[in-house]
């Protein structure tokens, strides 16, 4: 780590201020360049440490940057990873609060929620299905904290991986039933199809997102625990969003998910 515990602290109360009050900043790496990975999950950590002792409680885990389509929009060649508390889901169906966000975009995603634990090193596609309950249809609701969404990797990591909303629903579905690379998916705005896509844009296969996931958590000594819920990553590029918008995705063999904002 580059940077000492008092700057980390300062970050974190930065970025989360941010999200807390809706306003957007220059990305921190502008500040302090010499920063390196370690630095920024320890600022993500230390927001995720903050709203825990709040009382909020871990409710998911997001993989973000997955898919090629992605990457090449932000400009970036590498998956990162964060966490989702309570107050980010939203009822399937349900209302997204503009006046509680910057400048959200929706994308469309694979939801897993695992039955068993899942542990690297050497996780892979095969241990993630073997240790997957179901898959959904999921929305995930990005708001990145930084001025005109303009980010690098570092900052994104330390920003939570823009996490900020998000609404699962449509019909689970066991993985032995789907084929998760070629199942569609089709994202609707207004009634109206945005996006088109099927598994296979994210790391080849969803599963993928979730194995690298493991293998990074086992680096921090940490494991994905037994039910928990994961975002495999957007599947196509980010479709912004403005009042009065409805967003429902599709997903082949499991039905669709939607939310409205206000």
């Amino acid at each position: 780590m580059k940077l000492d515990i008092q700057t980390i602290n300062a970050l974190a109360d930065r970025l989360e201020g941010c999200q807390l009050k809706q306003q957007d900043t220059t990305k921190i790496t502008d500040d302090h360049p010499e920063m390196d990975w370690d630095d920024a999950y320890a600022i993500q950590d230390e927001i995720r440490h903050r709203k825990v002792a709040r009382g909020l409680r871990v409710i998911g885990l997001k993989a973000g940057l997955t898919s090629h389509a992605k990457m090449k929009q932000m400009g970036v060649t590498t998956p990162v990873f964060g966490f989702m508390t309570e107050d980010y889901a939203v009822p399937d169906g349900g209302e997204c609060k503009l006046s509680e966000l910057i400048h959200p975009k929706v994308e469309p995603e694979i939801a897993f929620v695992t039955k068993t634990e899942l542990r690297g090193p050497g996780c892979h596609i095969g241990t993630v299905l073997a240790a997957t309950d179901f898959v959904m249809p999921g929305i995930e609701v990005i708001d990145s904290r930084y001025r005109d969404f303009k980010f690098d990797l570092k900052s994104v990591v330390a920003d939570n991986t823009a996490a900020a909303r998000f609404v699962v629903g449509g019909q689970p579905m066991d993985v032995s039933g789907v084929d998760l690379r070629t199942v569609g998916i089709v994202l609707e705005k207004n009634g109206s199809p945005v996006a088109f896509g099927a598994g296979a844009a994210v790391l080849g296969h969803p599963a993928a997102a979730i194995a690298m996931l493991a293998n990074h958590l086992a680096e921090r000594g940490e494991c994905i625990p037994a039910g928990t819920l994961i975002l495999s990553g957007g599947i196509t590029e980010a479709v912004s969003v403005q009042a009065g918008d409805n967003v429902t995705l599709r997903v082949q063999g499991m039905g669709s998910t939607s939310m409205r904002f206000i």
